[in-house]
């Protein structure tokens, strides 16, 4: 059995913990309400863009661009967003499974899969697994950087549009409520927009569709993958503001029980020195 003093050690170290644990759970609500402003704005932007592109491509039916292109699906670009770090519960690891059973899905193996992780947890779990990456984004960082957006933007664009692959897809977590989050597999390319076939009177092309949706499209591109860093961003910080505040309430449950532990411990103590005293004075009687 625990000395009341071992006890006492074991109280301040829980202590301790649950300092850091609260300090963590104020930090990620401070990081979510930011990355969720994030999440929010961005959803009616690409909405608004989806609407655009599908009102120009019923304009332009007799127009064919190549991100426009249905091919036959022999390779495929499957981009896993994870966090950089750890202590954020179940994200990493519903997103990590999601990915390899979407992989299995596409039953292509693995020179069928250009795999590109997004995020530190991604990058070790498939490095550990001997995958090769066309290129990796190793840190993601706590906020959205429009650098490594368009990074994948123009490395997307490029893999599909020179034929090194026929499919790009996101694995993410989308953003829901702080406390509803949920994995998708999103396809990014090629875009399939629901054009409007009434549309063709609504719009004259100056100078040309060619032009005008080579400005649009990569702009599309950018915006979708937008939304999806943002929503796994503003779901890593609500997946850790739980969780550490979990932690933090299990935290103080093991103080109450250990510093109960304490007193009934202190209180035998007490009583076998009383009892001590007591019986040493009888024997002096």
């Amino acid at each position: 059995m625990a000395t009341l003093k071992q006890i006492r050690r074991r109280i301040r170290s829980v202590q301790s913990t649950k300092q850091i644990t609260k300090a963590m759970e104020m930090v990620a609500a401070a990081k979510l309400r930011r990355a969720q402003g994030q999440a929010e704005a961005a959803r009616p932007y690409a909405k608004t863009m989806e609407s655009v592109l599908a009102n120009l491509t019923g304009a332009a039916r007799s127009f064919s661009h190549p991100l426009f292109e249905d091919r036959e699906t022999r390779k495929v670009m499957v981009a896993v967003v994870t966090s950089d770090k750890g202590l954020c519960g179940s994200f990493n690891a519903n997103v990590l499974r999601a990915a390899e059973e979407r992989i299995e899905e596409l039953g292509l193996g693995r020179d069928g899969v250009r795999l590109v992780p997004i995020g530190r947890r991604a990058w070790q779990h498939f490095r550990r697994r001997q995958w090769e990456f066309p290129f990796a984004i190793e840190k993601l960082g706590d906020g959205i950087d429009m650098q490594v957006i368009n990074r994948l933007s123009r490395s997307a664009t490029t893999a599909f549009v020179d034929g090194q692959v026929d499919r790009v897809e996101f694995v993410y977590t989308r953003f829901i409520t702080t406390a509803r989050r949920t994995v998708e597999v999103a396809p990014l390319i090629p875009i399939v927009p629901a054009g409007d076939d009434d549309a063709q009177a609504n719009y004259i092309f100056e100078p040309n569709p060619e032009l005008i949706f080579d400005r649009i499209l990569p702009r599309y591109i950018t915006t979708r993958i937008l939304s999806v860093v943002a929503d796994s961003l503003a779901s890593e910080h609500s997946a850790r503001m739980i969780s550490m505040g979990n932690a933090t309430k299990n935290a103080e449950d093991m103080i109450a029980s250990l510093t109960l532990t304490a007193n009934k411990l202190r209180q035998a103590v007490i009583t076998g020195e009383l009892l001590e005293i007591v019986g040493g004075a009888a024997a002096l009687e």
